[in-house]
């Protein structure tokens, strides 16, 4: 998914009519380009359609956090739960030695 949560948006201003008659495509343009709609009843805004804003962390931003300590630490039995499930999911997909199971 793009960063257009980052980016400025344009919005445009649409009537109430407007908006029920061509909802599907609004729908479209603001899951497909991010685009932002107001919507007008009486010459008034009264709604907003945007991008529903989905966060999610950068491994970046997570090594951060960790180094902050804004979680707590974990004990050892996690530590080494998470250890044994990193080895089982980087293990060979085949066996080296083939009748092995």
């Amino acid at each position: 998914m793009s960063n257009m949560g980052n980016l400025p948006r344009h919005s445009l201003t649409v009537s109430a009519t407007e908006a029920a008659k061509n909802f599907g495509s609004i729908l479209t343009e603001v899951r497909e380009r991010g685009a932002e709609y107001v919507v007008e009843h009486r010459g008034k805004a009264v709604a907003r359609i945007s991008p529903e804003e989905n966060r999610r962390l950068t491994l970046r931003e997570f090594a951060e956090i960790v180094r902050n300590k804004t979680i707590p630490s974990p004990g050892e039995e996690y530590l080494r739960a998470v250890e044994e499930g990193i080895a089982y999911f980087n293990r060979p997909e085949v066996p080296a030695d083939p009748w092995e199971r």
